[in-house]
């Protein structure tokens, strides 16, 4: 997944940038996954089981997906996760290797916490810059959350870029007690370089499955497509497609 690349003369150094932006930035989306994805709710059965159809319907489509998608558009509460994601987590990232662009294994932290109300929520601005240093190193500077918005995060980066992901669809459930499913579609606005071009936007559809072994390791699965700007039209077949598997092992930090 990635962006449309960009070959301007003089920009060589900003296009050596945005080849690894294209086979690093579904790990950061990864962590945002993680980080803004999953509402689950172990209450609400009545709503579990028709979500799964649609999810599993969707996974057995892929890598056939298109827009629009089965999902729906999220609030701005923030986000509620089942009681065994709690704690900290040291995760083991592995592409696909038969996927385009493929990248290598990576090592990261994520990090759950209680709330005041004690619902678990996701540190959402340490995962997803923990999984943008392991794949960018200094090239990631910074990720801050907005504020009025929980579905909304800023990357920062070196060369004046800045990628902005705003969760726009969203659809989870909880087919058992120990199995979670949740997709969401994201905007991805990548700006800045110092070349007064326009942004690059795009759309990333990513479906996550998830299944508690026991309490100390969760193994987890994605399948991602990537699609053009709405500007380009609002319906439309994925241009590239990706698949990888993620390990969570119980970090004794957390």
């Amino acid at each position: 997944m990635g962006y449309t690349r960009e070959h301007r003369p003089g920009s060589m150094q900003r296009t050596n940038l945005n080849q690894l932006l294209n086979h690093t930035i579904r790990r950061i989306l990864s962590a945002l996954a993680l980080a803004l994805l999953v509402v689950v709710s172990l209450a609400s059965p009545a709503w579990a089981a028709p979500g799964a159809n649609v999810l599993q319907q969707r996974l057995e489509a892929w890598p056939d997906w298109s827009l629009p998608t089965p999902l729906e558009r999220p609030g701005r509460d923030d986000l509620i996760y089942p009681d065994w994601f709690a704690g900290q987590w040291r995760v083991h990232s592995h592409d696909d290797p038969g996927v385009t662009g493929a990248g290598p294994d990576l090592v990261y932290s994520v990090r759950f916490e209680r709330d005041p109300r004690g619902r678990v929520v996701g540190d959402r601005a340490f995962n997803a810059g923990a999984v943008g240093r392991a794949a960018l190193g200094e090239r990631l500077l910074r990720v801050r959350n907005d504020p009025r918005n929980p579905n909304r995060q800023i990357a920062l980066l070196m060369d004046d870029l800045q990628l902005e992901s705003t969760v726009i669809g969203r659809r989870t459930s909880q087919p058992d007690r120990d199995t979670l499913l949740a997709a969401e579609l994201s905007l991805q606005v990548l700006h800045g370089g110092g070349e007064g071009g326009d942004p690059r936007v795009s759309r990333v559809e990513t479906l996550s499955r998830y299944r508690r072994l026991d309490d100390e390791r969760i193994l987890g699965e994605q399948w991602q497509a990537t699609y053009r700007s709405p500007a380009e039209g609002l319906n439309g077949p994925a241009l590239r497609s990706w698949h990888g598997s993620l390990e969570l092992l119980r970090d004794g930090e957390g």
